[in-house]
Parts: structure tokens; C-alpha cells; sequence
């Protein structure tokens, strides 16, 4: 596994994880290059559900608690299905760490979507960008 993506994983989605705290126990994802036995483990009442590893406002699966987030080395590797009418972003967010964070919605199954891009895409992805300082206004 890329030391990249591996540091990624440990970041994003092992943090909180009810499979392991590292990727000592990885299986590949559909779609990405992200764990596939992820399961957000950390719960806050009122609101559900948690990915630790991730900014607020990113972190919550509210109801849909199969929720994964799908990462991708490169913007181009998810270019290929890319942002239609069928997968719609909402939010975007690029990190500390030069990572794009993108929140979306797929209207047609009535599902969410979270994907990591591991690098600064931002400018290739049509919808508001959440800055560090709207993620400390959320509670």
C-alpha cells in the first residue's frame, strides 16, 4: 500500500474505527482507495453517528449509518464517473494538509456521499467551499 494513502486511511477513517485503530485489518474499497471495513464507531447523542478523522460538518452519517468515505489519490482517478446530475457536490473543503474534502448528495438514491481527494482539487469542483473558520462556527 502507497505511504500515502496508507497515512490517509489512519487519518481519515481509522481514528474512531470499531474494526482497528490502524490498517493493520485494510480490505480494499469499492470505488476509492480507502478501507472497506470501515465502521464509525464513535457516537454523540442527539446528532449519531461520527468519523473522527474528519472536520465537523463531514463527520456526521446522521440516518445513513453505511456512510463510507471514499478517498482517491487524484481528482482524475474519480474524473472518470465525475460530478453530474447523478452525484451532486455540496460542500468542499480543502485541509491543513492540501486535501479536498467534498460532501454531496446523490438525489436519485436519496443518499450522501463523502469523498477525500489527496491533493488541492478545489478548483476543479463546482459547489461552496467551507473554510476552516465556517468549521469552527459549527457546533
Amino acid at each position: 500500500m502507497d505511504e500515502e494513502i496508507k497515512e490517509a486511511i489512519e487519518e481519515y477513517q481509522c481514528s474512531g474505527c470499531t474494526s482497528g485503530s490502524d490498517t493493520s485489518c485494510h480490505t480494499s474499497a469499492f470505488g476509492g482507495v480507502g478501507c472497506g471495513r470501515h465502521s464509525a464507531g464513535t457516537i454523540m447523542h442527539g446528532v449519531g453517528k461520527l468519523f473522527l478523522g474528519m472536520p465537523i460538518g463531514f463527520n456526521r452519517l446522521g440516518v445513513h449509518e453505511r456512510l463510507q468515505p471514499v478517498m482517491y489519490k487524484e481528482y482524475s482517478d474519480h474524473s472518470k464517473s465525475g460530478y453530474n446530475m447523478w452525484n451532486i457536490p455540496n460542500w468542499k473543503h480543502l485541509n491543513e494538509d492540501g486535501h479536498t474534502i467534498v460532501r454531496g448528495l446523490m438525489p436519485r438514491r436519496n443518499e450522501p456521499f463523502l469523498h477525500i481527494f489527496l491533493e488541492d482539487c478545489i478548483d476543479k469542483i463546482n459547489c461552496l467551499e467551507i473554510s476552516a473558520e465556517d468549521i469552527e462556527g459549527m457546533d
